[in-house]
Formats: C-alpha cells, sequence, structure tokens
C-alpha cells in the first residue's frame, strides 16, 4: 500500500497529514520546519511515501533540498492551485490545509513547481540584493533632488560635475539644507560601495560560467542578463519549445475565451520579474543603443515604427528569451543575419 503526504509550512511548525491509497487519514502530526526533523518523522513512520507536497514558500527550497538528499519523494506544489483546489473547505486551519495538500497527492491534480539548487539561490541572492541597492540609490537621489528644487535649485543631468559635487554646491550657504543633503549623500556612497562590490562578485561568477559567457554574445545581453536567465531557467531541458519561454518569463499577452468573447491582453507579468525587467533592459539595448545591425534588431525597428517602440521593446525582451534558450540548448552563435538561418530550425 501508497502513502501520501501533504504538509502545510509556516516558520516555526509544519503540519503533516498522510492518507493512504484510499484516502483514510492514517497519521498527522506537527513538527519543527525542520528539514532533519521531517526526514526523522517519516523516517520513524515505517511507511512508504509515495509523494510529499508542500507549497511552494521562502522554505521551500531548504525544505525540498533535505527531503530529496534523504531519498524522500518530495513534490513543490503551485501555490495558486493548491489554494483553488481547497477554497471549497468552510475552514482554513494548518491541520486542514495539510489534509488537503495529501488528497491531491494522492489524486494526483497538481502542477509540480521546480525548484532551485541552493547554489543556484546564492547567485540569485546576489542579483537580488544588488537590485534592491540599486533602487536605493535612485530613491535617494531622487530624495536630494527632490530637496534641492524646493529651494529652487534643479540639477541637470548629464553634467561633467558627478552628482555629489553638483549637491554640495547647490547647498552651499545654507547650513541646515547642506547638513541634510550631506546625510543622504553618506548613505548614497555607502550603498553605492556595495553595488560596486555586488558588480565583482557578479563578474567573477560570470567569468567562471561558459555559458553564460556564450549566452553574452548576444547584442544587448551583458553579465546581469545572462546571470538572472540562466538562474531563472536553470534547466533548459524543462522546456520542449523554446517559445515557451517567452510565457514563462510573463511576456506574453494574457487571453480571454469564452463564448463569443475572445480578446488579447497585456503581456501576463508572470514569473521571474527581475529576469523580464533584464530582458527588456537588454531589448532597449539592442533597439537604441547597438551599433551592429542584426536581423532581430532589424525586425525590432519594423515593429517599432508599426505598433510603437514600447511594445517593440517587450517583443524584442521575449525574442532574446526564445534565442537565449536556444543558444543555451543547441550550443549554437547568435545568427546576426537571416541568412545565417538559412536551412535551420528557427529560434522563435
Amino acid at each position: 500500500m501508497g502513502y501520501f503526504a501533504g504538509l502545510d509550512v509556516s516558520l516555526e511548525e509544519t503540519a503533516i497529514c498522510i492518507v493512504d491509497d484510499a484516502g483514510q487519514i492514517v497519521r498527522e502530526a506537527r513538527v519543527s520546519s525542520e528539514p532533519e526533523v521531517l526526514v526523522a518523522f517519516f523516517g520513524a513512520c515505517g511507511m512508504k511515501m509515495e509523494r510529499i507536497g508542500l507549497e511552494a514558500c521562502s522554505l521551500t527550497a531548504w525544505l525540498h533540498a533535505g527531503l530529496t538528499e534523504a531519498g524522500l519523494p518530495a513534490i513543490c506544489i503551485e501555490a495558486r492551485q493548491a489554494k483553488a483546489a481547497m477554497s471549497a473547505m468552510p475552514n482554513k486551519t494548518d491541520r486542514n490545509d495539510a489534509r488537503g495538500i495529501a488528497q491531491i497527492m494522492r489524486t494526483g491534480w497538481y502542477r509540480e513547481v521546480g525548484v532551485k539548487s541552493l547554489d543556484n539561490h546564492q547567485i540569485r541572492a546576489v542579483l537580488g540584493v544588488r537590485a534592491q541597492l540599486v533602487g536605493m540609490q535612485t530613491d535617494l537621489k531622487n530624495q536630494i533632488r527632490g530637496l534641492l528644487k524646493v529651494f529652487g535649485t534643479v540639477l541637470p543631468r548629464g553634467h561633467s560635475q558627478s552628482f555629489e559635487q553638483q549637491v554640495i554646491a547647490a547647498s552651499q550657504g545654507d547650513d541646515l539644507l547642506d547638513a541634510s543633503v550631506r546625510s543622504l549623500l553618506a548613505v548614497l556612497k555607502t550603498v553605492s560601495e556595495q553595488v560596486a562590490k555586488l558588480d565583482r562578485l557578479v563578474i567573477e561568477q560570470a567569468k567562471e560560467n561558459d555559458m553564460c559567457r556564450h549566452l553574452m554574445s548576444i547584442p544587448g545581453v551583458g553579465v546581469l542578463t545572462a546571470l538572472a536567465f540562466m538562474t531563472a531557467i536553470e534547466d533548459p531541458a524543462r522546456f520542449r519549445k523554446s517559445r515557451s519561454v517567452g510565457a514563462f518569463l510573463g511576456l506574453t499577452p494574457k487571453r480571454h475565451q469564452s463564448g463569443e468573447t475572445d480578446w488579447d491582453g497585456r503581456i501576463s507579468k508572470c514569473g521571474d520579474a527581475l529576469v523580464r525587467a533584464y530582458l527588456y533592459e537588454a531589448a532597449n539595448a539592442l533597439l537604441t543603443h547597438g551599433k551592429k545591425w542584426s536581423a532581430l534588431k532589424a525586425w525590432g525597428m519594423q515593429l517599432a515604427k508599426r505598433r510603437g517602440l514600447g511594445k517593440a521593446k517587450v517583443a524584442v525582451a521575449r525574442k532574446l528569451g526564445v534565442i537565449m534558450h536556444q543558444m543555451w540548448t543547441t550550443g549554437e552563435a547568435f545568427r546576426w543575419s537571416s541568412e545565417a538561418a538559412k536551412g535551420k530550425p528557427t529560434a522563435a
């Protein structure tokens, strides 16, 4: 007889429910949310587990890695689908959620979510923290500009002086204002130093990865875009077709079809927001700053004339994701001209 388990994970404790093939509850418990404790619990049960389900959450990677390393069949399921399956229960408790997940495991009505490795999460942590600090840089500069505007000073952009020099020169003669902006400049300097430190770490990671350097041969794609894309996809074999990457990253239009109603909306914005942002920046660099022409840029510029530059950037961002996946799986070089692609399967 096979057994199926559902885990409802919280920061302190995890509710566990085990059911048999017939859906009958055979054991329930609450244990600490630690991989070693969960492994010991299932080892002491003496039951052969067919599937152990847990929802995607902040602790998923850590717990999933510990369970799988111990040889347990842990499966991460999509939280939205689990919520929909358990919405009929009148009372929401950790115990009921664990029961619901166990039944989902038994019936097989779930969609498995890929769990990134801990090594991948380490790189993602660097990229995420860097993005957060860059946002803080922008906020601090905007705060300083806003303070100076109150006193009639508008800092010009593209000035030969550094931002700090402009701010100090503008605030001279007013002790209170000077003290305020110097405090913000001190914080801005510290944040900028940490961003530079993380930039060096990112570059080191890219140097050690041959595929990352290969993807950076695409015009517009830099270190951040290549690393973020690789850590988001992790295993290119997850996608049978490269074109599926666009939908995975939320760069394809949403669709609503019911009866006579059938319309396409804006892009879904599902998936990894950081990768989507970097691909958009890469598309912007390709279309507006790239000096060397390519078939991809020509296609994007033609689309910009018909639909506008904004929509063209989104479309090129999707194309870039598809092309990067194709180059990753096949090892091919970027095709600069349409003639180079003749006789070969298209990436998009």
